[in-house]
């Protein structure tokens, strides 16, 4: 599953970064080329943490000795854990040096990969898959700095690499993920993220100059702030609740592909499920001509039509579960439609308030992972009776029900 961060949820990052960012100092020079390489792989092999255990599931319930149903529950860890770290840190990085705490939590997030890779049992790698989504919002920390240490003639160049480093994490871990897992076992895979990450942290130590604080409020203040935005702003709340239906079926799909591929009648392997990342991209890198059409047609036009696609590809999948092509199909076509209404709804939160989109942002992401956690955990109970009709069945209704979020509203 990439991210809709998880997403692109970065693509909010991108905007936020570009106006906080704004209020400090420019750098004065050009950013050496090896300074660029380091903000893109920071930003890609964070937000890979987070979705290196999808392909790998059926493996490490084979080795554990126990039901599918049982490995199901770590991407949901792993997306709870997400979902909390952005609400919680969002405002660490305008109240701390940046560098400070990309450096912090990267570390935590290695030795969370690490510990994650010696597992013991299934309930120490749940405890390990939730540490790793809280670190693994540095993925978010990266963006922000790009900017900030971006000359301003240069920004949105240097933002676009640091997004591009992202993606590509998004699209590849899926994929090394099911290769190494197939070929060198599952602990193989976090071992050696954990190792790339420690080392891009020791990187990033001697690399990136620090980045002083941007904000003078209490920690305290600014989470109030935040929760403030909620109880104030309805399209906050409804493009929340509306990006986490649409969530919830984007992430029980891809939470539990592996354990279907597995099954009858695909008999496929994890690396078969890692290359299926790479069919969702094509889905993923079309949906920014939605920002066009929202220009355009506005939002709700694009929420509507992106509900839409998901619902058609997911009915798709209770028709036909046992074919691949439709299997193929469905996942270009909801990719699309959940990273289309993504964007639309960045479209209209950010337009809510321009001095609080990093907190915008925060309950956006949040309330997605929210919804990808609990897609996740309905996923693995549907799919060990009924199959991918049950999964197909999950995203039927999260559709429905977020087109009717829609419909009711009037932005």
């Amino acid at each position: 599953m990439h991210l809709p961060l998880g997403g692109r949820p970065h693509h909010a990052a991108v905007r936020m970064a570009t106006t906080t960012v704004d209020e400090s100092p420019s750098a004065p020079t050009p950013l050496a080329p090896s300074l660029f390489l380091l903000i893109a792989a920071g930003a890609g092999l964070s937000a890979a943490s987070l979705y290196y255990n999808q392909p790998i599931l059926g493996t490490i319930a084979r080795d554990f000795g126990v039901a599918p149903s049982a490995v199901g529950w770590l991407p949901t860890f792993t997306q709870v854990g997400y979902a909390v770290g952005i609400f919680l840190f969002a405002p660490l990085g305008d109240r701390l040096d940046l560098r400070r705490v990309i450096i912090v939590k990267g570390a935590i997030l290695a030795t969370a990969l690490l510990l994650a890779g010696f597992a013991p049992s299934v309930g120490a790698l749940s405890a390990a898959s939730l540490a790793i989504g809280l670190a693994a919002t540095t993925a978010q920390d990266f963006v922000p700095a790009a900017a900030a240490l971006a000359p301003a003639g240069t920004r949105g160049k240097t933002v676009g690499i640091a997004m591009t480093g992202l993606l590509l994490g998004i699209l590849l871990s899926r994929v090394a993920s099911g290769i190494v897992g197939e070929h060198l076992g599952w602990r193989a895979v976090y071992m050696g993220s954990s190792v790339l990450v420690a080392g891009l942290v020791a990187v990033t130590a001697i690399r990136m100059p620090s980045l002083p604080p941007s904000a003078t409020s209490s920690y305290g203040a600014l989470l109030r702030s935040t929760l403030a935005l909620v109880r104030d702003k309805a399209p906050l709340r409804r493009a929340a609740l509306g990006q986490a239906l649409l969530a919830m079926a984007f992430s029980g799909f891809w939470s539990t592909l592996a354990i279907v591929l597995a099954n009858e009648p695909f008999r496929m392997g994890s690396s078969v499920a890692g290359a299926f990342g790479l069919a969702g991209a094509v889905g993923a890198l079309a949906a920014p001509v939605a920002g066009s059409l929202a220009d355009k047609r506005g939002p709700a036009a694009v929420l509507r039509v992106g509900a839409a696609l998901v619902f058609g590809a997911f009915l798709a999948l209770v028709v036909a579960p046992g074919s691949f092509v439709v299997l193929l199909v469905a996942v270009v076509v909801f990719d699309l439609g959940v990273h289309a209404s993504l964007i639309a709804h960045q479209s209209i939160v950010y337009g809510l308030d321009a001095t609080a989109r990093s907190r915008l942002n925060a309950v956006l992401v949040s309330s997605m992972f929210v919804g990808m956690a609990i897609g996740s955990a309905i996923a693995a109970r549907l799919v060990e009776r009924w199959g991918l009709a049950g999964v197909g069945g999950l995203g039927v209704v999260a559709a429905v029900a977020a087109w009717m979020v829609r419909v009711r509203s009037s932005s």
